[in-house]
């Protein structure tokens, strides 16, 4: 849990930031710090970038950001908050790995924005903790860490760990952790100057709820698309599905075809094809391994699946993912 600083002068927050991290997520929790200094007539906090070797860094919208110091002049850092978005893997060295992992043994409190959290469970410092990452790269993760929790929360916080998805739920971290060491009154008046209306509670889920993210209301509809989405390994049949909507097949195949302008079948394919896509990205999983994760029976079943959708192989996707065409 955040617990009011105990030095003197302001509590100084370190962030690591590795390759392509999310310059949304970094900025979302650095503002409320600067605007709660402002508010409170003094500082209350201080802010300091680390690279691991001192040099500037690529966010992922390719703005290169210098920082201040090397992570390992962060020795004495109360508090460090590792922000990363794709591939962060590649930013999970053999250097900076030990590097968490002496901070850790000092007692330093680790955090992580967007897939962060990946840095620190290959660094070993999520063990026995619930974890969040962005919703988008919480499957690769799954696949990578078997044994962490991961929840959808907008962020979890537990002894001198925390993890948040990033984005504007960076905002929603930073403002629970001024509410906890300066209280709610000064949080509260740090939401309003972003013209945030309300304090998010860190059980809130990232992602819209089914309705607004389809645009539907159909009761029948929504019960099959959240099966459809819990069963992409294992997938359902048509009867399966028709079946948890009460209505036949034929009926069900009407009901998608009026409200998402697609049959059941291809709307299926088209969500295991993108788990597909985000494994394939995001993880070191060998084709098949993805296939199997995916509900296919083969590596060359997916494939033809994956090209004919995507336009192109899966394994060309890996190696160019930028110039991957949109799918069709």
């Amino acid at each position: 849990m955040f617990k009011p600083y105990p030095g003197p002068g302001p509590e100084p927050i370190g962030f690591l930031l590795v390759p392509q991290f999310s310059m949304m997520a970094f900025s979302a929790a650095v503002e409320p710090l600067r605007v709660a200094n402002r508010l409170s007539g003094r500082r209350l906090f201080s802010w300091h970038t680390a690279s691991v070797d001192g040099a500037p860094v690529a966010s992922s919208g390719g703005m290169a950001l210098p920082v201040e110091r090397r992570l390992a002049d962060l020795a004495a850092i109360p508090t460090l908050i590792v922000c990363a978005s794709f591939e962060p893997e590649k930013g999970a060295g053999k250097p900076t790995l030990a590097a968490l992992r002496r901070l850790a043994r000092r007692g330093t409190t680790i955090g992580a924005l967007d897939t962060g959290a990946w840095i620190l469970a290959a660094a070993g410092l999520l063990e026995g903790a619930s974890a969040t990452m962005h919703w988008e790269a919480a499957p690769g993760f799954a696949e990578a860490f078997p044994d962490i929790a991961i929840s959808e929360a907008l962020f979890e916080v537990g002894g001198n760990r925390f993890t948040c998805a990033g984005g504007t739920a960076a905002l929603d971290l930073m403002l629970d952790m001024i509410a906890r060491k300066h209280g709610q009154s000064l949080a509260v008046a740090v939401s309003e100057q972003f013209i945030h209306d309300r304090i998010r509670d860190r059980h809130d889920r990232q992602r819209m709820s089914l309705p607004r993210r389809l645009g539907v209301v159909n009761g029948k509809l929504l019960r099959v698309v959240e099966a459809m989405e819990g069963h992409l390994e294992t997938p359902l049949d048509a009867r399966r599905l028709a079946g948890l909507s009460g209505v036949s097949p034929r009926q069900l195949e009407r009901l998608f075809r009026a409200q998402l302008k697609e049959s059941p079948s291809a709307y299926y394919l088209k969500l295991r094809l993108e788990r597909a896509r985000g494994l394939l990205r995001q993880t070191d999983m060998s084709v098949m391994e993805i296939a199997m994760a995916c509900g296919y029976s083969s590596a060359s079943c997916l494939s033809r699946s994956y090209r004919g959708h995507f336009g192109i192989a899966p394994r060309q996707d890996r190696i160019e993912p930028a110039q991957a065409p949109a799918p069709r």
